[in-house]
């Protein structure tokens, strides 16, 4: 006893004193350790699928609102341009298109979320609050994602405005190709990429950020079984929809002149002589101002905000069940 009382004193086993701010850093094991590629792939199409067919009657509103006829434009607002599709086409119009987003969203968001997950496994050096590494990965995604997605999405954009101009996707599809080429389809490639890859690199960036933050602080954030923890549905929404929302303001010039490419020449849209940028960025200029190219912010965000939320719950959710489905097995 002696012993032990002298041994308690001794200067050498007296703890340590750490700052007021020490807070040590706790790396959480990935989910995605246990799930295989195609595990990370249907959940991204789901996750997709849900996100854009959900929202999908404020996407048509956007892009009426983004494209420019023969002649100079007047502002127009949400709520006009709703009254306006309601009166002149009815509430079907809202939704036509919404094949073409269901046959493209799918497999795109697919290759989306897989080729993110594996980016950010090998850019991030195990480091799970490595941002650069969620804005890089998120970069290479869109660029492979954008690949499978832009011809059906000028599809969509074209039936949106086509008022009866096509019967279907199909026939858009059959017309596009007889009557412009196979090209057509890559159109807006560019300035897709050119916007998505930004806009990726903000929202994912965001949503790691944010979903990092909200871990520390929300009462959602629970202990999981097995060492790990289980971010609730709130956490999962609410980074998605900072993430989507900030990005989808910070890039809205670029999906107008995207829109305007992929449907020009429909119901007395503009066409361009090429699919330049600058061109298209300065017809814009020219016609509208300054103001069109920023027309559509306010549905573009209200889009991608609650669309971000869905599709990050979705997402983890699914992720989540072959988790747990791979634990039972």
């Amino acid at each position: 006893m002696a012993t032990e009382a002298a041994a308690a004193t001794t200067p050498d086993l007296r703890p340590i004193p750490q700052p007021p701010d020490f807070h040590p850093t706790v790396l959480i094991p990935s989910q995605n350790d246990k799930l295989r590629f195609w595990h990370l792939m249907v959940a991204g199409s789901i996750a997709g699928s849900v996100e854009h067919m959900a929202m999908f009657p404020v996407d048509t509103i956007k892009t009426h609102m983004q494209t420019i006829r023969s002649c100079p434009i007047k502002p127009v607002g949400i709520a006009q341009a709703f009254r306006s599709i309601i009166k002149t086409e009815g509430p079907s119009a809202l939704y036509r298109g919404i094949w073409a987003m269901g046959l493209g969203a799918g497999p795109a968001h697919a290759v989306y979320f897989s080729f993110y997950e594996v980016s950010k496994k090998y850019l991030s050096g195990g480091n799970p609050n490595n941002s650069a590494a969620h804005a890089a990965s998120g970069a290479l995604a869109t660029v492979a994602s954008d690949a499978v997605f832009t011809p059906m999405d000028m599809v969509k954009q074209r039936l949106q405005i086509g008022k009866g101009m096509y019967k279907g996707v199909w026939d858009c599809v059959r017309r596009v190709m007889r009557e412009e080429g196979f090209g057509a389809f890559y159109a807006s490639y560019r300035t897709t990429v050119l916007m998505n890859a930004p806009f990726t690199a903000v929202h994912f960036a965001t949503y790691e950020a944010v979903k990092r933050g909200l871990r520390e602080i929300s009462p959602e954030y629970v202990g999981g079984g097995g060492g790990e923890e289980e971010e609730g549905l709130l956490v999962y929404a609410t980074a998605g929809a900072a993430g989507g929302g900030l990005a989808a303001v910070l890039t809205t010039p670029l999906d107008v002149v995207k829109t305007q490419l992929q449907c020009q020449g429909v119901c007395g849209c503009d066409r361009f002589k090429s699919s330049s940028i600058s061109d298209v960025f300065r017809t814009i200029i020219k016609k509208d101002g300054y103001r069109g190219l920023a027309r559509g912010w306010l549905p573009r965000m209200l889009f991608h905000a609650p669309a971000a939320a869905i599709c990050w719950s979705t997402y983890e959710t699914v992720k989540s069940f072959f988790h747990d489905v791979n634990g039972a097995a």
